[in-house]
């Protein structure tokens, strides 16, 4: 049974959806006539001294007018960005977005050193390449023609774009530039002992810390856990006792330490107040911080 077209466009993940929606919207504004190709490229002079602020997005969001070409392009888009999004960045929306967003702003940067107005097919090159490395065992079928492993396809695209093409496929040399770039400092360099673990492109904390959450205030000490779970048994123990009128286990102590009562008294009551802190701190619903950013990759 077919899938309806509304079904399958909630499926996409947000950040592929909101791409792939404005390409369409973009592509369709142009075959209508509400707005042209010279208002949507990149230029540096436009953008800053003619305060065309919009130019720097469109250009990522033009894939040229409706037909096969856009189709083919949306495709590749829409396929590999969503793969990516829902597998290595599963669970991690803004990782993704900021992922996005350094490679657009890396393309900028490159653009007009190689005369590119346009840079969405870059980009989508910039996606196949991340995803096509860290799937690297994942055998793929061209045409029918050979099969290989994913980090061929990239190159492979590059070669077919080639041979359809007269002219040398620039734009997808530079996706493949940025896409390696990224994977380096994200997937490589940590793992180098001379990097000491550090990602020098890792998403800033104020992109995925969860709003209105102090962490120091919310998050106890590493040996905190186990002291809690003492004081909260130890404060289970009593109420139990407490509820079903059987009288809380003593123990003799030497008439030395008969002076101490009051103070086991005070400790006591010490362990009540700790576990029922401990308690309402766990039931609140931001307590957690690590539950609500768990990444699952």
């Amino acid at each position: 049974m077919a899938i309806p077209i509304e079904t399958w466009y909630y499926d996409v993940p947000i950040v592929t959806r909101l791409f792939a929606t404005g390409a369409a919207l973009v592509a369709l504004a142009v075959q209508t006539g509400f707005t042209n190709a010279f208002q949507l490229y990149f230029n540096y002079e436009l953008v800053f001294y003619q305060n065309q602020y919009w130019r720097p997005i469109t250009t990522f969001l033009y894939f040229g007018p409706l037909g096969l070409d856009f189709v083919f392009h949306m495709f590749f888009l829409v396929r590999y960005s969503r793969m990516l999004e829902e597998g290595s960045f599963y669970g991690r929306t803004m990782d993704y977005a900021w992922m996005l967003f350094l490679s657009a702003i890396s393309l900028l940067c490159l653009s007009p050193f190689v005369a590119m107005p346009f840079l969405g097919s870059p980009l989508a090159f910039t996606l196949v390449y991340i995803w096509s490395r860290r799937n690297p065992s994942i055998p793929l079928n061209f045409l029918g023609l050979f099969v290989f492993t994913a980090p061929y396809l990239p190159w492979v695209l590059l070669g077919f774009t080639l041979l359809l093409n007269s002219h040398f496929p620039t734009g997808d040399l530079m996706g493949i530039a940025v896409g390696h770039i990224y994977y380096f400092f994200e997937d490589v360099w940590p793992k180098e002992q001379a990097s000491g673990g550090r990602r020098y492109l890792q998403t800033p904390s104020f992109l995925t810390r969860p709003r209105g959450v102090n962490i120091s205030a919310e998050l106890p000490d590493e040996a905190l856990p186990e002291q809690a779970n003492a004081e909260q048994s130890e404060h289970q123990h009593y109420t139990e006792s407490d509820q079903t009128g059987t009288p809380t286990p003593t123990t003799t102590m030497p008439s030395s330490a008969s002076g101490s009562a009051a103070g086991t008294s005070s400790g006591t009551t010490t362990a009540l107040e700790n576990g029922s802190r401990v308690e309402a701190a766990r039931n609140r619903p931001n307590a957690s911080v690590h539950n609500q950013m768990d990444p699952i990759s």
